[in-house]
């Protein structure tokens, strides 16, 4: 994969909103006011995002223009800085000329005002709330509610700036479907119905492409590595994974070098095949047969597939379109995001396992992950290597995409608690996973909201994050 790889960022447009009429009454008001916008738009662009300024905006005209300008600018979402009491006229008309989500912002610069020597100066530079719900209903009454509200001060609030980051993170979420290539090669596993999907009703969700592989796409990528990119991805699979002896499954293998040369060709060749398509992400299965070339390739995707998903573009195995784009989201809320599925349940401890044969997300691993070879991998063709890890102990998110009756996208989002304990040794991922309820219940709760059966396992509280995520992309979602 070329090096130059990077996630696109958010653009996010700010404007500062004032009063025209106090400028003239109050002398120097206009310019501590633009100070403190200043302030703010400092601290966005500290949040990993591209920050597109539209200045200070007064009156109605310079809303005009601040509208056209943004614009211009392909901004994902908006935040409006209110500096003071502003008319719903200046602030609104930006809001509902741009059609992107925006976040009304009320920060003062006091915590409280000093009652005794209290002028009317120093109340109208801390009367940051005082327009919150006029521009707020005017917006409810025209059918765009904001996307959402940060109120609080604009110096030491760390609740304030926790919320500015959770906004920027579900921007950058946003931002990686828009312009993006997301790859689907081959089929879905036969007979799983769950997983079927429209490409076009998902580019109208979405906003992605949906680009159509083939294997003989991949086969050519992976026939054109060379031995000297070869010897660099085995160097690069020996600095991440630990090669592991067999265990007492009798699927497991010892890892032959030729197994282990071929996993790394077949890595080279993903890498090739994301820059010649600038893919985003790649939904892919193909079962293949007799031991053909189409089936050592498929079989043997999943060490490359880790270690991009690990960078930053998912790869959904069985091609599960949807956890590719569950995945994605998870990497830019910056929780990793490896493909999962329900496992046995642990009755006496209440947990569940989650987690998959491949492919994963090794960022989030807990420790160094393992490879191990496997003389199959279950329900498929072929044999290969195989990746095992639990995810970092500590707060954990499921996202699992389904779709409803009306065939509408649907998110379906539970937080629990990744535990340390045994897991497994068979060449697949587990995680020990509580949902602070009966794991019984949990696991009816779940499956009740009607999810896709893989989900994209991530580290972190992150129902807040999807929520604001899936509300810019105009989706359901249902937290369990």
């Amino acid at each position: 994969m070329s090096k130059n790889f990077q996630r696109a960022r958010a653009r996010v447009g700010v404007m500062t909103v004032g009063h025209e009429p106090y400028w003239e009454q109050f002398s120097g008001l206009r310019e501590e006011l633009a100070g403190y916008g200043q302030e703010f738009e400092n601290r966005l662009r500290e949040m990993d995002v591209e920050v597109v300024s539209a200045g200070f905006v007064d009156t109605v005209d310079k809303a005009f223009a601040a509208t056209e300008y943004l614009k211009k600018q392909d901004v994902d979402m908006l935040f409006s800085f209110l500096s003071t009491y502003v008319t719903s006229s200046t602030a609104a008309t930006p809001i509902l000329g741009l059609s992107v989500p925006t976040v009304l912002v009320a920060l003062q610069p006091r915590q409280r005002l000093d009652y005794t020597n209290t002028t009317t100066y120093m109340q109208l530079a801390n009367d940051n709330i005082c327009s919150l719900p006029e521009i707020a209903g005017v917006l409810v009454r025209a059918g765009r509610p904001a996307a959402g509200m940060i109120v609080g001060t604009l110096y030491d609030d760390p609740a304030a700036t926790a919320e500015l980051r959770s906004w920027c993170r579900a921007a950058n979420a946003r931002r990686a479907f828009k312009y993006a290539r997301i790859g689907y090669l081959g089929h879905t596993y036969e007979g799983m119905y769950d997983m079927n999907s429209d490409p076009t009703a998902f580019t109208a969700s979405f906003g992605a492409h949906v680009q159509m592989l083939e294997m003989c796409d991949l086969a050519k990528a992976v026939n054109g590595a060379t031995q000297r990119e070869i010897d660099a991805k085995l160097e690069e699979i020996h600095s991440v994974f630990t090669v592991s002896d067999p265990f007492i499954d009798p699927v497991t293998r010892p890892i032959k070098p030729e197994d282990l040369a071929w996993s790394a060709k077949v890595a080279v060749g993903l890498d090739k095949l994301v820059d010649e398509f600038g893919l985003t992400g790649l939904a892919y299965y193909y079962k293949g047969l007799d031991d053909n070339e189409y089936e050592r390739i498929g079989s043997n995707m999943v060490l490359g597939n880790s270690l991009l998903t690990g960078k930053g573009i998912p790869l959904a195995g069985e091609a599960d379109l949807k956890t590719c784009a569950a995945m994605l989201i998870m990497d830019r809320l910056e929780a990793g995001g490896s493909f999962a599925e329900l496992h046995p349940c642990d009755f006496k401890d209440d947990i569940v396992l989650v987690g998959h044969d491949g492919p994963h997300n090794i960022k989030i691993a807990d420790g160094r992950p393992v490879i191990r070879g496997l003389e199959l991998f279950h329900g498929k063709r072929g044999s290969g290597i195989g990746v095992e890890f639990s995810i970092q102990a500590g707060p954990v998110t499921l996202l699992s995409i389904g779709q409803t009756a009306q065939g509408r996208y649907k998110m379906i989002v539970a937080e629990g608690e990744s535990i340390k304990g045994p897991i497994p040794q068979t060449g697949n991922t587990n995680t020990r996973c509580s949902f602070g309820r009966p794991v019984a219940t949990f696991v009816e709760q779940w499956c009740s909201a009607g999810p896709t059966h893989h989900f994209a396992l991530g580290v972190g509280s992150k129902a807040a994050e999807i929520k604001r995520t899936a509300g810019m992309l105009g989706i359901e979602v249902q937290v369990i």
